[in-house]
């Protein structure tokens, strides 16, 4: 079953025509339907001028004229916001990001930058209003994305081409810069996806989820690879993935910033073992670390070992690590000592803070146990601090183990950091601080680019939104990083410096080039601070005729 319909292009003021038809899907067992250009509506005569199925008028008895490079002619007036797209387009030409798009994604990857640069400047937008964006703002694609496009242009991202896009953007981090490595959780209401499951929460938030980790360039500030996780995978079990995806990405010389949560044995033999260089956190449960605690204790906290800028205590020592690595092949276990720095801070506030925590969470354990209303998750932490007695005629008595409670009072306000390459405690610790880029990252993924909740319900669609999100968030932590490398938070939000740059209009008529309206000092201040060229006349703009 077949019939038409007529579809008016609101930029060009063009109306098409097309003929859809009917069919069943026999894999997704659902009735689909095939859409294909007819032709497009004679304004004059209401006559159906026929295509060839790609906007061009059919002639059958002369060849189709030799179309010339060069800007498209504007079919129609418009009057567009330009500067704020043109400040993206800038910023894709500076770090690659739209080379290698084209070079993996040659025939959508305008749309991908489009919806992209949509996310960025219409924060928290769901993606249905893109056509009202379309219609005011210059981008990449110049034309509509409907919903049902932009889930044909999702589901067209594949994994081999998503791999090579992390290979060219790998390849252009400097190589002697450390990679922050971190993970979060997104929620989802889908029962459909296979990765979506019951797991620890970081928003707390009561609903199954999938995991999604990132590498940040700790110098460029630039993330250049994600992967998504089932949500029940634990942070610590994530990196041997990692450490494999990088001998497939061809990425060599590796330093990675990783955060206590990824800390274990198995992982740094694996990084020991891949030759990689590494900064990692550790707990300050582990015997290395309360040696060192017992060691050093108050005897750190003077004058000397006192860091103003950061209002820290720190000290530094060489240790042993005992490396092993299991050899299959030859049925044997290496067991051997690798050098190790240990970094040991204190924080008098975080301190205090320890102690209320502690302390309050003593306090919750004792009214469980009292209470009888006893949490599994808790049996371990229960038998660690407390000794519980019950008797027929005085009840349940539940008494401190103090020794416990003074073995963890000890280690109230320190932290501590191991390394195989940094030696100095400060470089270590402002180092370790760039995670907080990552951080952010995911508050920017999550609050601005609409990925707090995943709202498909394929593998494929959730797999090229997360990859479009990602590049809008490199976009978005290009300009992140080079407002506070130049104090720009001073002066304004995210939002209202795109707001202050999309004031630049662009007007285009017909037979005319396009013309790019006044360029104020501040404007331009503002393009200085983003290190890219301000726009000037004659525009070189979208190929939508703009």
């Amino acid at each position: 079953m077949s019939y038409q319909i007529r579809s008016l292009d609101k930029r060009s003021n063009i109306e098409y025509v097309y003929e859809v038809t009917a069919y069943w899907d026999k894999k997704k067992k659902q009735s689909r339907s095939k859409r294909t250009l007819v032709g497009k509506v004679d304004p004059l005569t209401g006559e159906i001028i026929p295509t060839d199925g790609r906007g061009k008028r059919r002639n059958m008895h002369k060849a189709d004229p030799i179309v010339k490079r060069g800007p498209v002619p504007a079919l129609s007036t418009a009057r567009q916001f330009y500067g704020a797209t043109y400040l993206l387009d800038s910023i894709g030409d500076k770090t690659g990001l739209t080379a290698d798009l084209k070079k993996c994604f040659p025939k959508t990857y305008k749309q991908i930058l489009s919806v992209s640069y949509f996310l960025v400047l219409e924060a928290d937008c769901p993606l249905s209003r893109f056509g009202r964006w379309s219609e005011l703002h210059c981008h990449p694609y110049g034309e509509d994305i409907p919903s049902q496009r932009s889930s044909e242009l999702f589901q067209s991202i594949t994994e081999e081409s998503k791999m090579e896009f992390f290979r060219l953007q790998g390849k252009r981090r400097a190589e002697n810069e450390y990679w922050a490595y971190d993970s979060t959780s997104i929620s989802s209401y889908s029962e459909q996806l296979k990765q979506v499951k019951w797991g620890k929460n970081k928003d707390s938030d009561p609903l199954p989820q999938i995991n999604l980790a990132l590498l940040f360039g700790e110098k460029s500030g630039l993330p250049f690879y994600f992967r998504k996780l089932a949500g029940n995978i634990p942070d610590v079990k994530t990196l041997n993935e990692l450490l494999k995806e990088f001998d497939v990405l061809g990425y060599g010389k590796v330093k990675l910033v990783l955060d206590r949560g990824y800390y274990s044995a198995d992982n740094i033999n694996g990084m020991y073992k891949n030759h990689l260089k590494f900064l990692v956190g550790a707990n300050t449960t582990v015997s290395y670390v309360k040696d060192a605690i017992k060691k050093y204790g108050s005897k750190m906290q003077t004058w000397s070992s006192y860091n103003e800028e950061y209002e820290i205590y720190h000290v530094s020592e060489t240790i042993a690590w005992k490396y092993t690595q299991k050899r299959p092949y030859k049925g044997d276990e290496i067991n051997e000592e690798r050098r190790m720095y240990l970094h040991l801070y204190f924080n008098p506030e975080k301190a205090v803070e320890d102690a209320k925590t502690f302390n309050r969470y003593i306090s919750k354990l004792k009214e469980e146990l009292e209470s009888g209303n006893r949490i599994p998750e808790h049996e371990n932490s229960y038998a660690k601090y407390f000794t519980v007695k019950t008797t027929p005629v005085r009840g349940t008595s539940v008494e401190p183990i103090q020794e416990a409670l003074d073995k963890a009072t000890s280690r109230y306000g320190y932290f501590a950091l191991i390394s195989n390459e940094v030696k100095d405690s400060i470089e270590a610790l402002e180092l370790y601080r760039t995670r907080d880029v990552v951080e952010k990252a995911f508050g920017n993924i999550k609050d601005r680019l609409n990925g707090r909740r995943t709202i498909v319900s394929s593998e494929q669609s959730l797999n090229g939104k997360l990859f479009v999100q990602f590049i809008a968030l490199i976009l978005l932590s290009y300009v992140k990083k080079q407002m506070q490398d130049n104090e720009l938070f001073k002066k304004y939000t995210m939002q209202s410096l795109f707001d202050e740059l999309e004031r630049i209009e662009c007007f285009v008529e017909p037979g005319k080039a396009p013309y790019i309206g006044e360029v104020l000092s501040k404007q331009l201040a503002i393009y200085d601070a983003m290190g890219v060229e301000p726009p000037t006349n004659p525009a070189s703009l979208c190929d939508s005729g703009i």
